[in-house]
């Protein structure tokens, strides 16, 4: 089979490796994390659009942000939770629905990238041109910027997916827990050095314009606050800036592992940890760090939630 054509249209998906054992606390473990997670990012998206007092850029990028998980983990963990349960003998996909997953997964994947650039550029004018901000940062630009955020990922993300439908196949087992690019230009005998040259260029692209900009963004915010004697500033710029920059690393780390250890075979089990990380860990962390560290945010949903109690 491994030397001709394969031409159905069923993929067989390795899924998740778990113990017999293991199954049904992995299953329910998984399924809580999920349900926390699109409770809080649906939540958080729910509220930011039906409240008019957070109807400012950085909550209208937080609640792109927020969107964006719910999309990303619901692209990737419902299928996951269905393979726990389906005897790896049983676990096909066709490929149609293996590309979509793929495609929706590399998508919000690079919409997290964008989305931390735009929001880093947000923060560098509010503390180091306060002045300017509300002109700037106007509902024209904040427009513009939301498209070009899911726009450019979209269009790096078809290109990428574009060179792997053109091969033939002729394997048809997936090697990995869910479908992304590397696992279906692997399903093909032909060359793929064309893919790996252009999907190491998009991963670099987007991983040093995300690094370059925020790094360039809160070298030029401490510059500012050393300048400063204002306590009010330094503390405002260290409120924000922080819990921007937790998000964006625990992006980054668990991106880089799965980059690094997609070179190593040897390392495939803890490379799909790493992917499952990457899809559950900064979804389920990233409405608790900024629910926490806003005050209006924390403000509203004590009050919904002290009305809820009162009323009956």
């Amino acid at each position: 089979m491994e030397n001709h054509t394969f031409s159905m249209d069923l993929l067989k998906l390795e899924g998740v490796k778990v113990i017999y054992q293991s199954t049904y606390p992995a299953f329910i473990l998984l399924l809580i994390i999920y349900i926390f997670t699109m409770l809080a990012n649906i939540g958080l998206t729910v509220l930011i659009c039906m409240e008019r007092s957070l109807h400012h850029p950085m909550y209208i990028l937080l609640c792109n942000m927020s969107f964006n998980d719910a999309l990303s983990i619901t692209t990737i963990i419902p299928r996951v939770l269905f393979d726990i349960l389906t005897p790896r003998s049983d676990r096909y996909i066709t490929y149609n629905e293996c590309f979509t997953q793929a495609f929706l997964g590399h998508w919000f994947g690079s919409n997290f990238h964008t989305i931390l650039m735009i929001m880093a550029f947000d923060r560098y004018l509010a503390i180091c041109n306060p002045l300017r901000y509300a002109t700037i940062m106007n509902n024209k630009m904040l427009v513009k910027l939301c498209v070009f955020a899911w726009v450019v990922s979209l269009v790096f993300v078809a290109v990428l997916l574009g060179l792997t439908v053109r091969l033939s196949r002729c394997r048809s087992e997936i090697i990995n827990p869910w479908c992304d690019n590397a696992s279906l230009f692997k399903l093909s005998c032909e060359s793929v050095l064309i893919n790996n040259i252009y999907g190491l260029f998009f991963t670099t692209i987007f991983f040093i314009a995300s690094m370059g900009s925020v790094a360039l963004t809160y070298i030029r915010i401490t510059m500012v606050c050393v300048r400063s004697k204002s306590k009010s500033l330094n503390s405002k710029a260290l409120h924000t800036c922080f819990t921007h920059l937790a998000v964006y690393l625990i992006m980054l780390m668990t991106g880089f592992i799965i980059v690094f250890l997609h070179r190593y075979p040897e390392w495939s089990d803890h490379r799909k940890l790493a992917s499952i990380m990457f899809y559950v860990v900064p979804p389920a962390l990233n409405p608790i760090i900024y629910g926490l560290q806003s005050k209006d945010i924390r403000k509203l949903v004590v009050n919904i939630s002290h009305c809820k109690k009162v009323s009956p």
